[in-house]
């Protein structure tokens, strides 16, 4: 069974490679727990996602939006349809990793190509969008319309479906219309935001002159459109005027029932770099607990609105532009640092953290170093068989109780992060199959992704003005 793990994180590494870390401070413990817990004694049942939804406590300012989980009882998703197998959900995330691998590797290829500038790419990006992601709810336009939207940090380029569309998927909510919206307007070929955020190659400009984009994704799954600017809402006393998106008119594939993505990589198009000359340059979010939780999504003043409690690491550069990279050094277990040299973590590819991607992996020694930690702290519970990918899992049956070592990443710069329990054990659908929440990469090459599961209960602050990621504790339930 450890073979067929290998191979899953083989798929889910390429990109995958969570480097965690070992040090000093520590974030995210249960609540109530000081900073220097070593263990977490937890309820067994609070494993165990609710059917009731939980909002989150209140968010860092006005203007911030609620996120949930796309599978929960807090998604508007939920009621139309149930959640996927835990075996979806694992083959979703492994092609949503291989594919953050070949994209990393498409732009290193290029950039030591002679093609010419200007054709247009083919973003390869997760093979599902409609995976264990998250969402929250936009409006857009005059009046304005209810967007259910996923969060992707990995992406740039937001995109909405759009009326006419001859070829569209089912979504939740009805498709935007731009012809009842007295703020819309379509951006022209010849436009600065064209030929900085689409398209304005001659033979890829319609006869009208729209801007035009094209995303296709590694199942071939696609949105095709054209560029356009509208009035954003974030909250009743707070509106962004022209933000610029990609209203789509033919799209397919396995998107679920999402309106649309919300692009919060590094690049111009992404939200959070049009709104950097209003907000600052950056953002914070909070993944919530469990999918039977809420969390937040916040520009306002994303380094100023960031907890006392958090500490700040250096974004550091990476071979792919719209990608947060970061420098992992190490993992602590129970307060003790694994047996591995903090040169294990340093890949060739790097370290990303990324909203989109569940679990994280590391580097194949690491990982083994981490395991044999978990399993030594955890001995007094029954093993319970290998999942499909993960090989480290237990039998909690029976058991009201149980202690979870705390398990810590470290950065290069000393900032510690403790991860809360529902990063380091992911429950099936019973306590019965309990498992260790970390993939092994194929190799020690592989770029590594800090995952959601790891993100959870954390404020995440993208200080994007400063070249800094931050992480406080407790940011949400």
């Amino acid at each position: 069974m450890e073979s067929a793990m290998f191979a899953g994180c083989w798929l889910l590494a390429a990109s995958l490679v969570l480097a965690t870390l070992a040090s000093p401070h520590r974030l995210g413990a249960a609540a109530g727990e000081g900073s220097e817990t070593k263990w977490h004694v937890v309820s067994v049942n609070s494993l165990l996602p609710s059917t009731v939804c939980t909002p989150t406590k209140a968010a860092p300012s006005s203007s911030a939006l609620t996120v949930v989980h796309g599978h929960g009882p807090c998604s508007p998703q939920e009621s139309r349809r149930g959640a996927p197998s835990h075996t979806e959900i694992l083959g979703r995330d492994q092609d949503r990793v291989d594919a953050i691998r070949r994209k990393v590797a498409a732009v290193t290829t290029a950039a030591s190509s002679s093609k010419p500038k200007g054709v247009p790419l083919q973003v390869g990006w997760g093979k599902y969008l409609d995976t264990t992601n998250y969402f929250t709810s936009l409006r857009l336009g005059t009046p304005a319309t209810d967007l259910l939207v996923e969060l992707d940090t990995g992406s740039d380029q937001s995109w909405i479906q759009c009326k006419p569309c001859p070829d569209c998927y089912e979504q939740h909510e009805a498709l935007f219309d731009p012809s009842k919206s007295s703020t819309y307007s379509d951006i022209t070929c010849s436009s600065r935001e064209c030929q900085e955020l689409g398209s304005s190659h001659k033979h890829n400009c319609s006869s009208d002159k729209k801007c035009p984009y094209e995303i296709t994704y590694a199942d071939d799954s696609y949105t095709v459109g054209n560029l356009a600017r509208d009035t954003l809402t974030l909250s009743p006393t707070d509106a962004v005027p022209g933000f610029v998106f990609g209203c789509g008119h033919n799209n397919a594939g396995s998107f679920g029932e999402i309106d649309g993505l919300l692009g919060l990589g590094r690049g111009k198009a992404s939200l959070s770099s049009q709104v950097a000359a209003r907000y600052g340059a950056g953002f914070s979010y909070c993944l919530p607990s469990s999918p039977s939780a809420t969390g937040y999504l916040s520009f306002s003043g994303a380094a100023a609105a960031a907890p006392t409690n958090a500490q700040f690491t250096e974004m550091v550069a990476g071979q792919h532009p719209s990608f947060y990279y970061l420098n992992l050094t190490g993992i602590t277990v129970a307060g003790r640092a694994i047996k591995v040299p903090p040169s294990v973590f340093a890949t060739a590819a790097g370290t990303i953290i990324d909203s989109g991607t569940a679990f994280s992996c590391l580097p194949p020694s690491a990982y083994a170093a981490l395991r044999s930690s978990v399993r030594s702290a955890m001995g007094r519970y029954k093993r319970a068989p290998s999942s499909t990918i993960f090989d480290t899992c237990y039998d909690l049956t029976g058991h009201e109780t149980v202690r979870i070592p705390s398990v810590a990443l470290v950065f290069a710069d000393g900032a510690t992060v403790h991860l809360h329990p529902s990063g380091v054990l992911y429950t099936w659908s019973n306590v019965s199959q309990t498992c260790l929440a970390f993939l092994p990469n194929p190799d020690d090459t592989s770029l590594g992704v800090l995952g959601n599961t790891q993100q959870r209960t954390l404020a995440v602050i993208y200080d994007v003005d400063n070249q800094k990621v931050g992480f406080g504790a407790n940011g949400c339930a």
